[in-house]
């Protein structure tokens, strides 16, 4: 079996990693993997080291599309994607999440009946002014297989039409869909033990022996909206002066980008002089990793992150309107406090006073995701 597996950003690399190492492993003789790069978030960075930190396999292709408007870059993306399928003859093509990347390689898949099995199916926020609301619902119905982390996921495909009780033969018209499980639990549990042995990221940024906040901030409902960016620090602000504690920023380069345009004069001011908000580059999964299990707290606008906080057991403060992650806020270990200052002020202080006390129940699945989903698409 051939499969061609697309990754554009940071997150799907990731994510990649766990399928290539279930590959590698236990389905090599099985399945030949294809990786295609769409480029569209490709820097040094965000993209490459990745790459070679996690052992996934160099892309055959690198399609180098770079940012431009959502329009522009799906059909730069889906004409691309298109004759490499045309080329390499797939038996599936493999997405992952909800990215622009997502939604042209699934578009440009169904159009020449190529399969599709979606790794992340049936996460709403019910939210379709978020554009990857639009990606993940468009990419879902176009998908052969679907692959849902939790059972919250699942039940939204039952209820989106989608039958629990298909069988084998399966196609666009007759899609299985699965719960198995989190592909990046898999990599959470996989990689500490690495990261643990490679990372110095606490000694390079004095962190060792501290408490200290990790918060993270890319989406573009944040960045580039001033009164929400401005909020939100001026929140991380408060907390370390009334705490003394050190909030540690690693910079998505689209907020290092626009902080001193969308932030207020004085609050910029204020960030530059702070010695408790340390801004700093981005980091790699693994450093990544070793600064989520040593915080005391994660605040994040990042799905993925808003997960790897729970994986290591750290309550996680929201900065949006919504989660597709709802298990986490059900359970107790996230709260919603969307760009408002006051709600993250408060949901410090809730947590301040709760976070040691917090239980994390195994709702991400056993740690064998990929392996489910190699040994579905083999039967299939």
């Amino acid at each position: 079996m051939k499969i061609v597996t697309i990754i554009g950003a940071r997150p799907q690399i990731i994510k990649a990693a766990a399928l290539s190492r279930a590959i590698k492993n236990s389905f090599s003789n099985q399945i030949e993997e294809v990786i295609v790069h769409t480029g569209q978030h490709y820097d040094q960075n965000m993209s490459q080291v990745f790459i070679e930190e996690l052992g996934i396999p160099e892309p055959k292709y690198n399609l180098n599309i770079g940012s431009s408007s959502h329009g522009v870059q799906t059909a730069r993306m889906m004409e691309g994607i298109e004759k490499i399928l045309l080329d390499e003859k797939p038996d599936y093509l493999v997405l992952y999440g909800d990215t622009n990347s997502t939604l042209a390689g699934a578009i440009a898949a169904a159009k020449i009946h190529v399969p599709i099995a979606h790794i992340e199916a049936g996460l709403r926020s019910f939210n379709k002014s978020m554009p990857e609301e639009i990606n993940r619902i468009m990419s879902d119905h176009a998908s052969t297989l679907l692959f849902s982390p939790t059972p919250t996921g699942f039940n939204n495909l039952v209820k989106e039409g989608f039958s629990a009780d298909n069988k084998n033969p399966f196609s666009a018209d007759h899609p299985g869909i699965f719960h198995c499980g989190d592909v990046m639990y898999d990599n959470s549990l996989f990689f500490k033990t690495l990261a643990l042995q490679q990372s110095k990221v606490l000694e390079k940024h004095d962190l060792k022996g501290k408490d200290f906040v990790l918060a993270t901030i890319h989406r573009d409902s944040n960045t580039d909206v001033p009164e929400r960016l401005t909020a939100i620090f001026e929140a991380l602000l408060e907390i370390t002066e009334m705490e003394k504690m050190e909030i540690v920023l690693p910079l998505h380069p689209r907020t290092a980008k626009l902080m001193q345009s969308n932030l207020t004069g004085e609050v910029y001011e204020k960030v530059k002089a702070s010695g408790w908000l340390k801004l700093i580059p981005p980091v790699s999964f693994l450093d990544m990793i070793i600064l989520e299990s040593h915080c005391r707290l994660v605040m994040t606008d990042s799905g993925g992150v808003q997960k790897e906080a729970f994986f290591f057991k750290k309550p996680a403060i929201i900065l949006r309107s919504e989660t597709e992650w709802k298990e986490i806020v059900e359970v107790g270990c996230g709260l919603i406090a969307n760009a408002d200052k006051e709600k993250i002020l408060t949901g410090w202080q809730h947590f301040k006073k709760t976070g040691d006390s917090l239980d994390y129940p195994d709702i991400f699945g056993d740690g064998k995701a990929a392996e489910f989903i190699c040994q579905t698409m083999v039967q299939g």
